[in-house]
């Protein structure tokens, strides 16, 4: 703690020591200002803006759908909420793809609007290069390989990657080619561990996994399934540490039921008038 009481925010520094020292990183997605002050006092160390709030909080039946301005404004909530964490703003689909430029002039604007600290896309290929051109802009990145959501369909479905020796190998090889194009710090997401376990010793940045075993540098899962908020399928790798859903239902109901039977507002929720202005407000006629 500061002499301020303020804790120093993270830097990527942080995480290169975190790794090397073998100290397990933290990530959490979070997609507004009160889950951000929530994350922000357990006490993690990254948090993901990421765009599976177009399922989780917009309703979209996919990440596909979400637009660059509804990432934006999610993002600027979460960093008015955030102190020492880095934040890490998820490019959508369809907004960084197209070319270099596009990819840049996107960026750009999470780093400037919303106070990113380092931006995400998704897949190797043609995303190697849109992430050199990031880091030749002076913009952080984060890689991401394995199940990609915003490319599930091309890839089967929300399914396990790297399941054959050949998909191992080009996953290998795009984890490295992302290392190589200089992104600071790598997601693996949904392959099996013997996939992360041979890609791990390659890798000299902090790698980040979600569904690849234990092996990974740190962790990440999606906040509204780790407490149980999301009401929808959960992934073979999620594991509920609340259900606060089901203590939210609960709640609501009670209030609606204290409702309809007259309990609510009881006496100690009600303001009051001096005596002297009740009595005063008691004579007068209301015609």
């Amino acid at each position: 703690m500061s002499a301020q009481g303020v804790q120093r925010r993270l830097n990527l520094g942080d995480l290169t020591t975190k790794k090397n020292a073998g100290e397990p990183i933290v990530m959490v997605t979070a997609y507004d200002y009160p889950s951000a002050q929530i994350v922000e006092a357990a006490g993690v160390d990254i948090v993901l803006v990421g765009d599976s709030a177009a399922m989780t909080v917009l309703g979209y039946d996919s990440t596909v759908p979400v637009t660059v301005d509804e990432m934006l404004t999610l993002t600027k909530a979460v960093r008015r909420g955030l102190g020492r964490p880095l934040l890490v703003g998820d490019l959508p689909f369809g907004s960084y793809e197209i070319s270099d430029e596009q990819a840049v002039i996107t960026a750009q604007r999470f780093v400037k609007e919303a106070g990113c600290d380092l931006v995400k896309i998704e897949r190797g290929g043609t995303s190697v290069d849109r992430a050199r051109a990031l880091v030749a802009a002076g913009i952080p990145v984060v890689g991401h390989v394995g199940l990609t959501p915003q490319t599930a369909v091309s890839l089967g479905g929300y399914r396990a990657q790297g399941r054959t020796v050949e998909t191992a190998l080009a996953l290998r090889d795009d984890a490295l080619a992302l290392q190589d194009a200089g992104c600071a710090m790598l997601v693996i997401e949904a392959v099996p561990r013997e996939v992360t376990e041979l890609i791990m010793p390659l890798m000299r940045i902090p790698v980040i996994g979600i569904g690849a075993g234990p092996a990974t540098d740190g962790q990440v899962l999606v906040f509204h399934d780790l407490l149980g908020i999301y009401d929808g399928p959960a992934a073979r790798f999620v594991k509920r540490y609340a259900n606060v859903r089901e203590a939210s239902v609960a709640g609501v109901a009670e209030y609606a039921r204290e409702v309809r039977e007259r309990e609510y507002p009881a006496p100690e929720h009600e303001y009051a008038m001096p005596d002297a202005e009740a009595q005063r407000l008691s004579g007068i006629n209301p015609g």
